[in-house]
């Protein structure tokens, strides 16, 4: 029998609630596959213990905007929030293995008719696309020359794709669309600060998984990042980022009969801003 598939979703160094929530899946999790949906760390107790359960495990997973802001602030680029708690990772023993690790990982993967992404897709990309210009972003992360990719990954523009972008703006968009993205417009102009639910849609926009004729309707797309938004399924749609850090749940769900499973999670001491 084949080993069933479990997506997991913001973790946020919350360890103690990951091991909990392990203990709830099914049958041999020794051979069940394990992806995670992006923000491994920061803001929960312990980010060290997630990043080494999934290193050593070889866990699959993508890549969030709190991954890529620990390994801007590993390379010197950026200074630590207040709200930060990665001060362990980086003082650990076996920092460079593991970020090394976490720098080869994607930010999107796709497996089983499903598209897996931290935040979300525009709506111009099919499914094929959003792997290849990942593969963009992986190959910048992943090549010597990675620290001035993240030197230059930040920033709210160019606000809206297209294929003539060049450079370090052309990866900007494709991180910015991947890992933190909510709402858009019909044509693909992101909209970065409204942090809540769709209650509170700026005009003009829409979430990103609402726009009509999103080229990803097709197959379905699994993702993390918006914890106002809470649990949603559809039948082209898993958004699982529960609020782990802020006090809710950490998600579990079985790819195979979207069987779903939960612990409730204490919260952070101080998880800062959404």
């Amino acid at each position: 029998m084949p080993s069933p598939n479990f997506a997991i979703g913001d973790i946020q160094g919350c360890h103690p609630s990951l091991k909990g929530l392990l203990n709830l899946l099914p049958g041999d999790r020794a051979a069940a596959q394990v992806i995670l949906l992006g923000d491994l760390v920061n803001r929960g107790p312990d980010s060290l213990g997630v990043l080494r359960w999934a290193y050593s495990n070889q866990v699959r997973t993508v890549l969030g905007n709190h991954d890529l802001h620990l390994l801007a602030v590993y390379a010197g680029l950026r200074r630590p929030s207040p709200a930060d708690t990665l001060a362990e990772v980086l003082a650990a023993p076996d920092v460079d293995e593991l970020l090394n690790w976490l720098r080869m990982q994607p930010l999107a993967r796709f497996e089983h008719n499903h598209l897996f992404v931290h935040a979300g897709v525009l709506p111009q990309w099919e499914a094929s696309e959003v792997i290849s210009l990942a593969d963009e972003v992986g190959q910048a992360l992943s090549g010597p020359n990675w620290r001035e990719f993240l030197a230059n990954m930040y920033g709210n523009t160019p606000t809206q794709w297209h294929n003539s972008l060049k450079d370090h703006e052309r990866l900007r968009v494709i991180v910015n669309a991947l890992t933190r993205l909510r709402f858009c417009t019909p044509e693909g102009e992101m909209e970065f600060a409204t942090k809540e639910g769709p209650g509170a849609t700026p005009a003009g926009y829409l979430p990103w998984f609402d726009i009509p004729g999103r080229k990803t309707e097709s197959i379905t797309v699994v993702f993390g990042h918006w914890s106002t938004l809470g649990f949603i399924e559809r039948p082209n749609l898993l958004g699982l980022d529960t609020g782990c850090v802020w006090g809710g749940q950490l998600t579990a769900v079985r790819l195979e009969d979207r069987a779903r499973y939960q612990v409730d999670c204490p919260q952070a001491a101080m998880p800062g801003p959404r």
